[in-house]
């Protein structure tokens, strides 16, 4: 983009070369200096699988540091996936805010950054912002297909979802929907996104990438279930980016659009949340589907909130306690 090559190199080393053939494992070497080290580094792990010509897949988990599939996921990969069996070239990030994912925290217990607000990044900000700056001028023009796994967290529990969103290059739109079918995942959304300054996402898709991200489960852990999407999905992705051979295994799929804000729904009080429908759910417009009790007093009648579509409950707040301006719930309308 404009600018970019006018701004200084950045200040991360990566160990690895990335046009070397064969499996490869080794660390992003951010300088880090601080009380404890004062020549320290963040250390993030990297492999890159390469074998011959051909296609380039970055895959990237723990953008957040409190979602695990991604992660559990792309360290299995990094482990066993063969150059014989590549085609091209995989890049595998499992923990990309390595800081936040040894904390188990969505930001940076470094500088509070969220890593997934912080794009396109700069290499003289702060350490979140110089890794943003790292993955958009140096990992992101070596990919034609991005896999950015999320889950909802400590705060958030949602359907097993992949997604790609709207966008104005119908040609790269319908290629990113393609990608997410591949995955196969149990619902693909058409997302729309309440906040969308600063996002791998919208960094991605600026530059013309094949970009898919998830939304796996949440509650600050995995399941056996959100893993096992997770692992089928990456094989799905590199089969049908080329760079894997074979026939993938076609998982059926249930297409859900969020048309609008009518989707969101926030929280007014601080309170104890109590759901009234659950995951997956069907939804009529107007019916109660949380309440939020005040737990200054007793004897008080508790907040309500109430669906204002249609549709299924694909996502709400985690866990018992909510605070004022939480998301408790999402709406998702399934196609036919």
């Amino acid at each position: 983009m404009s600018g970019e090559h006018d701004l200084p190199p950045s200040p991360i080393f990566a160990t690895v070369d990335f046009e070397r053939d064969g499996a490869q494992h080794g660390f992003l070497r951010l300088p880090y200096s601080r009380d404890d080290s004062a020549w320290g580094s963040v250390l993030t792990p990297i492999t890159v699988v390469k074998n011959g010509d051909g296609p380039t897949a970055l895959l990237t988990g723990g953008n957040h540091g409190d979602e695990y599939e991604g992660p559990i996921a792309l360290f299995d990969h990094a482990r066993s996936l063969a150059p014989d069996a590549v085609s091209g070239r995989v890049i595998i990030v499992p923990a990309l805010n390595y800081p936040a994912f040894r904390a188990g925290t969505r930001t940076s217990p470094i500088d509070r950054g969220n890593l997934n607000r912080s794009f396109p990044g700069s290499p003289t900000g702060t350490p979140t912002q110089k890794i943003a700056d790292y993955v958009t001028r140096v990992l992101l023009p070596k990919a034609h297909y991005v896999l950015d796994f999320h889950s909802g967290g400590k705060t958030l529990d949602f359907l097993p979802f992949a997604a790609a969103h709207i966008l104005d290059d119908k040609a790269q739109e319908a290629a990113c929907f393609a990608a997410v079918e591949a995955f196969g995942a149990p619902y693909s959304v058409k997302m729309l996104e309440i906040d969308a300054v600063g996002m791998f996402d919208t960094t991605a898709e600026e530059r013309g990438k094949i970009f898919v991200t998830t939304e796996l489960g949440g509650g600050g852990s995995a399941t056996a279930r959100s893993v096992g999407i997770a692992r089928r999905g990456v094989e799905g992705f590199l089969k049908h980016s080329g760079i894997l051979s074979g026939p993938a295994e076609i998982r059926p799929t249930r297409w859900l659009d969020m048309p609008g804000a009518d989707c969101f729904t926030f929280s007014e009080i601080d309170g104890l949340f109590e759901p009234l429908v659950d995951l997956g759910d069907s939804v009529t417009k107007g019916q109660k589907i949380a309440r939020a009790w005040p737990v200054d007093r007793t004897g008080v009648e508790p907040f309500e909130f109430w669906a204002k579509m249609d549709g299924v409950l694909a996502a709400r707040h985690f866990p018992g306690l909510v605070k004022a301006g939480d998301c408790v719930s999402v709406i998702g309308v399934l196609e036919d």
